[in-house]
């Protein structure tokens, strides 16, 4: 086989969606583990994916009137001590900086987990009158939580995200602003991503620390775990509070303001990854493919010069067209050596929406054959080689067909996975054979929860915004049920 030898393989998806995961971010080159433990390695392809993530969402929240800055990386100690409940919560997480220049400092830093406090800060400096507010930041960054135990993309000791920080006159707006951007987060995943996720309130014991509400989306992996893809949190005036962050109002008055902070990282790309995939590799939504159209030449070696050419032409053409406000990335694979089956195989672990091969025959016919990764079905397209015209409208036609049909099914998926259980032996059954996300009532206690979690590991995911009406009881303990909850074991 010469240089088309491939020792790569990869586990099927359909028998362990959770090897099969591991084994195409590794062999389709997103990411590789890097020699500290729980930090992974970008490599150029899968940073791609993420810088078109990125766009999708920093486009999101440009719109909504935000602006982007940057923060230090480091807190002093006594910054972060002032919020005592932000730094219970994330005492364990915490990564130190003891020493610098050889000695040893004289107040710790903290390794930002979250820049609530530097901020907050920040602002208390700022803002003097009621005429400054909104403040409506965002910040693209990396951040340090010491995890136990971790996965690529989705639980990491360093990890990438945005975090978005504002500053409220009033309760009300900040309330609006929580929800606001809950459901843009709502649109990346479903509209951009192709991910069908649950969006609602989370319960106390899951909200942020520090925080009055915390919202979330959930995603569902195939392995039947959650995934919570991104949050949104009404912080009240808790670290306005502790930060001394006031403004004077229209009567002169000094008042607090009202905070949020809402936050997507790299997990939501993992969750992407996992949703979509087949057990020939990944399924790229068009959307966030950094190459959208692979061109591979059907070649034999008289042939070579003329049909390399042709692809070229077409992938020229091709580049200047725009698909969802983006030029279509494309890649002609003129490697040498490896037969056009392994290049299918290549691109579809990569999971580049669209092929085209272009041979002699096709050329004379003055067609190329097209197929889409999802269905992998064939198709004839008209192209004029002679100026390297084709139907352009057509190709982002299979583009935007490709990205409806991966969210519909993705949809299916997790609409046909919500169980509404009766007992508690189906509540058990459901969690221990990963069939996705239980419905059940529930008292709203702590306790409960934690009992729940001990006996099976699920933890509630969301909470329905309507109660669940009078006389239902809790489906673990027997008291007056408070929420209609989704539960699922998760990441």
């Amino acid at each position: 086989m010469g240089q088309e030898q491939d020792k790569r393989f990869i586990t099927p998806r359909s028998k362990d969606p959770s090897q099969w995961y591991t084994d195409v971010i590794l062999q389709a080159e997103l990411a590789d583990y890097s020699p500290v433990r729980g930090c992974q390695v970008y490599r150029p392809y899968g940073f791609a994916i993420w810088e078109n993530i990125k766009r999708l969402l920093n486009d999101r929240i440009i719109a909504t009137g935000h602006e982007n800055c940057y923060f230090p990386l480091f807190i002093p100690k006594s910054l972060l001590d002032k919020e005592a409940a932000h730094v219970e919560g994330f005492a364990p997480e915490v990564a130190w900086v003891t020493h610098g220049g050889g000695k040893l400092l004289d107040e710790p830093l903290a390794i930002r987990p979250t820049s609530e406090v530097i901020i907050g800060v920040m602002w208390a400096k700022w803002l003097q009158s009621y005429r400054d507010l909104p403040y409506l930041h965002n910040q693209w960054a990396n951040v340090v939580r010491w995890e136990k135990a971790t996965r690529p993309f989705l639980r990491t000791l360093e990890f990438l995200w945005q975090e978005g920080h504002t500053a409220h006159r009033t309760e009300q707006e900040a309330r609006d602003e929580t929800a606001r951007m809950l459901e843009q987060y709502r649109q990346l995943a479903c509209d951009d991503l192709a991910m069908h996720v649950l969006a609602g309130i989370k319960s106390d014991s899951e909200k942020f620390a520090g925080a009055v509400e915390t919202w979330g989306i959930e995603a569902l992996m195939p392995d039947g775990k959650a995934l919570q893809s991104g949050t949104s949190h009404y912080l009240g005036q808790n670290f306005a509070k502790a930060y001394d962050i006031k403004f004077l109002d229209e009567d002169n008055t000094e008042r607090f303001v009202w905070t949020t902070s809402w936050g997507v990282s790299h997990r939501i790309m993992g969750g992407m990854l996992m949703i979509h995939g087949d057990d020939k590799g990944l399924i790229l939504p068009p959307l966030a493919a950094p190459i959208h159209v692979v061109i591979v030449p059907i070649v034999k070696d008289e042939d070579r010069g003329t049909v390399l050419e042709k692809c070229q032409a077409v992938a020229s053409a091709l580049r200047r067209v725009e698909y969802a406000g983006v030029k279509l990335g494309v890649k002609v694979d003129d490697r040498e050596g490896l037969r056009p089956g392994f290049k299918f195989a290549y691109w579809e672990l990569r999971g580049v929406p669209l092929r085209i091969e272009i041979g002699p025959r096709d050329i004379a016919e003055g067609v190329c054959v097209v197929a889409d990764r999802l269905s992998g079905a064939k198709r004839k397209l008209n192209v004029d080689y002679a100026t390297s015209a084709l139907d352009s409208e057509s190709v982002r036609l299979s583009l935007e067909e490709l990205q409806a049909a991966l969210y519909a099914r993705s949809q299916a998926e997790v609409m046909g996975r919500i169980y509404e259980v009766g007992s508690l032996d189906e509540f058990k059954q459901v969690i221990a054979e990963g069939r996705g996300f239980a419905l059940a009532p529930w008292d709203g206690t702590v306790q409960t929860e934690m009992m729940v979690k001990e006996l099976t590991s699920a933890t509630t995911r969301c909470l329905l915004p309507t109660p669940p009406g009078d006389n239902v009881k809790c489906l673990f303990s027997g008291a007056p049920a408070k929420h209609m909850a989704y539960f699922a074991a998760s990441y």
